[in-house]
């Protein structure tokens, strides 16, 4: 009988050590990995039920929560009077009871649930008060001005728009196109928010898709020759004065294929043009012909120099900008005019174009301004100016500025000319698939004296204008627009 109750105890303490074991390990090992597990919904039904924070632009809130009388207590909306959903879509993403979180409300959303450490004493206070903590205010950089000239200038196009302050980096718009708008996915409908997740997703023409900072990316076309530019002046060899090679038609070594300019003839000067003029008419020979002199590894380093193949976070993730390796001559000349295998966001063309207006220092790009108490409204955490790299000289970052603004004055960018303004701009005009029509590129910055905004807009597939399209007269007006929303205020 002694022996019975024995063996009894010890299966009875075994199984009770068992079970003390298997819960501790879910509550204090594996709890953060269940949480995190994107197929536990209760994490994101007890969120939910939480005063989730806004997301501001200029103090106006483009995402925010409101009480409802349902089980989760708070409805997710987004927009507001004069600022389309569907516009900011691209940066807030959705929060939603099937599908979770993307954008920024992924991205922010520790701030905006209140569950970031930086809200302790907020989390501490709520405990004694047994109230529910609030989560905290997320305000982008966003400039609402620029982001609609940028929204109203895509209209029905396909592409996207990068506007940044070159001397802090602030994210001044970031449209893509196609939008789209996160409500119905944040319904509280299950049938209804899935079937609006899936519509999203299985839609043939990607809204979901922020080509802003990633997608596909394009070729860059001809707004890489200012990198090319870059590159020669920085090797030493080359001045804005320099003589190029620029006949009508360029053979290519090792084969028998061709480049050609994208007007008939040779380029200015009898076909022997400078750097600065080869850059104002946008001659495809003459670049062809000066990436071959200046070697694969000239332009490789200068690219990265300027952000291609790195990782970025804005905090949303940027898909990095490539440029390819192990080139022959005919690929190399074809990719110094932004072509073969060159591909790039608009927001790394954007960075490009703010490093070069800054003096040739890149600052990072930023999207959240602050993070404000929700109940005070001080400020949680503030984003400071950081300076990412310095890609070119401040010398070479002068000549670029002074030969992109001879791309506006005496150029193919003449289009985007604002009085009593000085503009510095590069066109491009981008060949990715046989028998479709180019994507239209347009990069600039003003007032080029003291510049206040840099950006870089591409339509895809010519936009409207197809087959007809430029860099200047389809994504030219939008990026004209969008400097305009600034140096007019």
């Amino acid at each position: 009988m002694k022996k019975s109750l024995t063996h009894i105890g010890v299966v009875g303490f075994v199984m009770f050590a068992l079970l003390f074991g298997s819960t501790s390990w879910v509550q204090f090992v594996t709890a953060d990995s269940l949480n995190a597990n994107p197929l536990n919904n209760r994490q994101i039904l007890d969120q939910l039920s939480r005063d989730r924070g806004p997301i501001l632009v200029d103090g106006t809130p483009i995402a925010y929560s409101e009480p409802v009388d349902d089980r989760y207590r708070f409805q997710r909306q987004y927009g507001s009077d004069g600022l389309d959903p569907r516009a900011y879509a691209s940066m807030t993403g959705y929060y939603s009871i099937v599908s979770g979180a993307s954008g920024m409300e992924r991205a922010a959303g520790d701030y905006l649930s209140g569950d970031s450490d930086a809200l302790f004493y907020d989390k501490v206070g709520s405990f004694f008060t047994g109230e529910q903590p609030r989560g905290a205010a997320v305000e982008l950089t966003v400039d609402p001005d620029v982001q609609q000239a940028a929204w109203d200038g895509l209209g029905n196009q396909t592409g996207a728009a990068v506007a940044l302050d070159p001397k802090t980096g602030k994210i001044l718009a970031m449209a893509s196109t196609p939008g789209w708008d996160p409500n119905p996915i944040a319904s509280h409908n299950p049938d209804e928010a899935r079937a609006a997740f899936e519509q999203l997703n299985n839609d043939p023409e990607n809204p979901a898709y922020n080509r802003a900072i990633g997608g596909n990316l394009y070729p860059p076309g001809s707004t890489f020759k200012v990198l090319v530019a870059a590159a020669a002046l920085e090797s030493g060899d080359y001045t804005p004065d320099s003589r190029l090679n620029g006949p009508a038609t360029l053979d290519l070594p090792q084969t028998t294929a061709t480049i050609s300019n994208s007007h008939a003839g040779a380029c200015r000067s009898g076909g022997r043009p400078t750097l600065a003029e080869s850059l104002a008419e946008s001659c495809n020979t003459s670049f062809a012909s000066l990436g071959m002199d200046l070697g694969e590894d000239a332009i490789a380093e200068q690219a990265a120099k300027f952000g291609f193949g790195q990782d970025l976070s804005i905090p949303l993730t940027v898909t990095p900008s490539t440029f390819p390796s192990d080139l022959n001559p005919p690929q190399l000349a074809q990719s110094s005019l932004g072509q073969f295998e060159v591909r790039s966001t608009p927001m790394q063309m954007a960075m490009m174009t703010a490093g070069i207006a800054n003096d040739g220092k890149m600052m990072k790009p930023e999207l959240v301004n602050r993070v404000l108490n929700a109940n005070t409204l001080e400020p949680i955490t503030e984003t400071r100016p950081t300076e990412l790299s310095r890609p070119v000289s401040g010398q070479t970052a002068e000549e670029l500025n002074t030969m992109m603004q001879g791309v506006v004055t005496d150029g193919t960018a003449s289009v985007a000319q604002i009085p009593g303004v000085q503009v510095a701009a590069k066109t491009g005009t981008a060949q990715h698939a046989q028998g479709a029509a180019p994507h239209a590129w347009f990069i600039s910055f003003a007032p080029a004296d003291d510049p206040q905004i840099a950006v870089a807009v591409v339509v895809e597939n010519g936009g409207n204008a197809g087959n007809e399209a430029y860099g200047a007269t389809v994504a030219g007006p939008i990026a004209k627009d969008m400097m305009e929303a600034v140096v007019d205020k």
